[in-house]
């Protein structure tokens, strides 16, 4: 199974008074380590969309367990966790600098027609990415 890791380093603007990271930016750390993960698979986000297919979020869940803060660097790996040719569900799990984990979690994904809001196949609309995510379904199994 594919692991994509992905460094940041946490921002000022991304933490509260207290110098501790509000839980809503570890949604935009997942989407960065997923979108990190896709790219590294070999495809492309804004290829997909300039194609009129989107990849809306359906369902989130995040387990916060020790507060990031400022001036952490921290590293979300990311990895697909399940796929069924219509949906995909990426697995991220974020640890800081010391090794201590921060936020377990997923996030899942269909894939619909820009002008519609449709949901499609990817195994028939997407027959390379379906491949590719075929793949690493069976390595994790």
């Amino acid at each position: 199974m594919k692991k994509s890791v992905t460094e940041i380093e946490v921002r000022y603007k991304e933490t509260d008074q207290m110098g501790v990271v509000h839980h809503s930016n570890y949604v935009v750390w997942c989407e960065l380590g997923r979108t990190h993960l896709i790219r590294e698979l070999g495809f492309n986000y804004a290829e997909m969309e300039s194609d009129g297919v989107l990849s809306p979020v359906t369902a989130i869940n995040l387990a916060y367990k020790f507060p990031a803060k400022y001036g952490d660097t921290v590293t979300i790996e990311t990895w697909i966790e399940r796929y069924d040719g219509i949906r995909v569900v990426y697995g991220y799990n974020i640890v800081n600098g010391d090794g201590v984990q921060c936020v377990t979690g997923t996030s899942e994904h269909v894939c619909v027609k820009k002008e519609s809001f449709r949901p499609i196949s990817i195994r028939k609309h997407l027959p390379d990415w379906h491949a590719v995510y075929e793949r690493e379904k069976k390595a994790v199994e």
